[in-house]
């Protein structure tokens, strides 16, 4: 057969459309819809579990028994290169400066301070060893052991940037050291030489006046706390004179003013009028509008540096962990440090770490029950997720715990309801009127704040390494 021969392929004819089609039908339909998404929404566990207080006249005053706190602060320096100098001022956080103004006598002491760089493992102070200088960590973490008492050496603690160890040295020419500091990673730290610290003093006489009064101050009877004593009398028999006392209070208390997040809400006139079915577009923006305030108000409680949590815990409520990853041992530590602990707050990343932290000791977080919902937790306390917590960029984070309620002398938020026009406790939405492009808008804002009633109220967990160790 030749190839003219041969047939051409046949294409099918098409079959005729028999029914209505969906992209035809869906003209006619009313198609189901969600209400608006938003990614941003989290848990908000923070403002879930801080017990809200009324701070009437938008202040809340924290009164507190006098405190003889004399100084243990941490100290800040500037880098230029790798020449690190001490701020002046920030001499002042140690005890023997603390409340000392002269600024050319605290120039004067810091243009002493001599720059030494470490090593890791290299062991900067020996137990038993003389105390003739101050040591001022600029940079690095440096642990601090002794002997234990059943033998062998114990870690009392890790001391990182802003520490410092070795005051005695200033004030007692017999002073000697009673542990060992040793360096975790390479770092740098300033010294202060006694010599030198004597030399400015023979020269600066409002310096030596502060110098002897600091020693009167640290002799008056005060509670381990830092607080004056209470005198009282037990244990005595027959007619033993009773001592007199007073409780003494601060003069200046602490006044926490409500802070203030606000946005403007605008919504035009034909969308309200036109498009409000199924569901009400109005109502649809407030409340995203007030999500993404709640999430700011949250992220101000951790973060801000006037009432944010992180900023405001006790520099003697600040610890670190001994191996940079969080571990059980760490989490007791912290745990310890304050009565009724109530909850811990951590970034889901954070969360991450202690449990690879629990599970390579062997242990798994238990579950509690939160509202219903089951969390993780360490010696039955929860321990919530907050992503507000920031990260550093050597992925490095915080573990907040607190104790909280007015009562409990805890960690408490501060807010004011029955506003005008309130929409939620705490938050109003008010009408501000329509402008000339038909475009209504309305004012939303809320009120908040924290307070800290006692120093030990609030703990943090600083430097946590929460990047898991590759293998």
């Amino acid at each position: 057969m030749s190839v003219d021969s041969i047939p051409e392929a046949q294409t099918p004819p098409e079959t005729p459309q028999q029914s209505l089609g969906t992209a035809a039908a869906r003209n006619l339909a009313s198609t189901t819809k969600s209400v608006p998404q938003m990614q941003e929404i989290t848990s908000r566990w923070l403002l879930r579990m801080l017990p809200w207080v009324e701070a009437a006249g938008g202040a809340y005053r924290v009164n507190r028994r006098l405190r003889h706190t004399l100084g243990d602060g941490r100290i800040e320096f500037v880098q230029e290169g790798a020449r690190v100098r001490v701020i002046p001022g920030e001499l002042t956080e140690l005890a023997l400066l603390r409340g000392f103004t002269d600024t050319d006598v605290l120039t004067a002491l810091a243009d002493r301070c001599t720059q030494r760089d470490f090593a890791a493992g290299e062991v900067l102070v020996a137990r038993g060893g003389p105390a003739d200088r101050i040591h001022l960590i600029a940079h690095g973490r440096v642990s601090q052991t002794t002997e234990g008492k059943y033998g062998g050496e114990i870690t009392t603690a890790v001391l990182a940037d802003g520490s410092h160890f070795g005051e005695q040295a200033l004030s007692d020419p017999d002073a000697r050291h009673d542990c060992t500091f040793t360096a975790e990673t390479s770092g740098t730290l300033l010294t202060l030489t006694r010599a030198d610290f004597t030399a400015v003093q023979a020269s600066a006489p409002q310096l030596r006046a502060h110098v002897d009064d600091f020693h009167t101050r640290a002799r008056q009877r005060q509670t381990k706390h830092g607080e004056a004593e209470i005198a009282l009398s037990a244990g005595h028999v027959g007619e033993a004179e009773l001592p007199g006392t007073f409780v003494d209070y601060e003069l200046r208390p602490r006044e926490y003013e409500l802070s203030v997040a606000q946005t403007v809400l605008r919504i035009h006139t034909r969308v309200g009028d036109l498009y409000n079915g199924p569901m009400n577009q109005s109502e649809e923006q407030l409340r995203l509008t007030v999500e993404a305030l709640r999430e700011r108000q949250e992220h101000e409680l951790v973060n801000n540096r006037e009432f944010g949590l992180l900023h405001n815990a006790d520099f003697k409520q600040r610890i670190q962990p001994r191996t940079g990853a969080p571990t059980p041992d760490d989490m007791d530590e912290l745990l310890c440090r304050r009565r009724g602990t109530k909850l811990f707050l951590a970034h889901p990343r954070t969360i991450a770490a202690i449990g690879r932290g629990f599970n390579a000791c062997g242990l798994y977080p238990d579950h509690v029950d939160l509202g219903g919902q089951s969390v993780p937790a360490w010696r039955g306390v929860p321990i919530l997720p907050c992503n507000k917590i920031p990260i550093s960029k050597e992925q490095t984070s915080s573990i907040i715990a607190m104790r909280t309620g007015e009562k409990n002398q805890g960690v408490i938020g501060l807010r004011q309801t029955e506003l005008p026009d309130e929409y939620e406790p705490g938050l109003s939405v008010r009408f501000m009127g329509i402008n000339e492009q038909a475009v209504i808008s309305y004012l939303v804002s809320t009120y908040y704040s924290a307070a800290v009633l006692l120093p030990d109220a609030l703990g943090v967990m600083e430097n946590v390494q929460i990047a898991p160790v590759s293998r």
